[in-house]
């Protein structure tokens, strides 16, 4: 999020989301539930530390990443669970949290296909998530001012309409 240094990046790894862990309870196991929470700015060139938090809950309610993160503001890369839903509201307060979908599931079913049936469109749509990924690999880590688009944009009149919709994705 260029234009915004202040806010932070919060991503929840899907193989960590909340991990079923046993927990003896009155002469049985249930499953209780580790959420876990990681920062890591580096992938987007940005200065914070890279941190980590994990909180236990008895269950797999919405209710928990919501106070977990009723905080935060900024972005968060989690799976599709439903109990995120209310984080993305657009009147959720401090603000809403802008979502990061994550690729991985998705991809992996697709994955699948491929590797199953050898499935055309699920062999197409891989091979253009992968292009999507090696292009990441050449930016990821490189501070905002040395990607191309910002660098273009110095070189353009401010009022001309490429400048205008350089403008309208460099502030987002």
């Amino acid at each position: 999020m260029e234009g915004h240094p202040n806010r932070a990046r919060t991503v929840l790894l899907p193989q960590l989301r909340d991990r079923p862990v046993p927990v003896l309870a009155r002469g049985k196991t249930i499953t209780g539930r580790v959420w876990t929470y990681v920062r890591d700015d580096r992938p987007f060139g940005g200065p914070a530390t890279q941190a980590a938090m994990s909180r236990y809950s008895r269950d797999r309610t919405a209710e928990h990443p919501n106070r977990h993160l009723a905080g935060h503001a900024g972005i968060l890369q989690a799976d599709a669970y439903a109990g995120y839903n209310a984080l993305y509201e657009a009147d959720r307060q401090p603000g809403p949290i802008t979502e990061a979908a994550c690729w991985a599931q998705s991809r992996r079913k697709l994955f699948e296909l491929t590797e199953l049936l050898r499935a055309p469109l699920a062999v197409e749509a891989v091979r253009r998530i992968d292009a999507i990924f090696d292009a990441e690999r050449a930016i990821n880590g490189l501070p905002p001012e040395e990607g191309w688009m910002r660098e273009s944009r110095g070189k353009l009149f401010w009022h001309a309409p490429a400048a205008k919709a350089m403008d309208y994705m460099l502030v987002r």
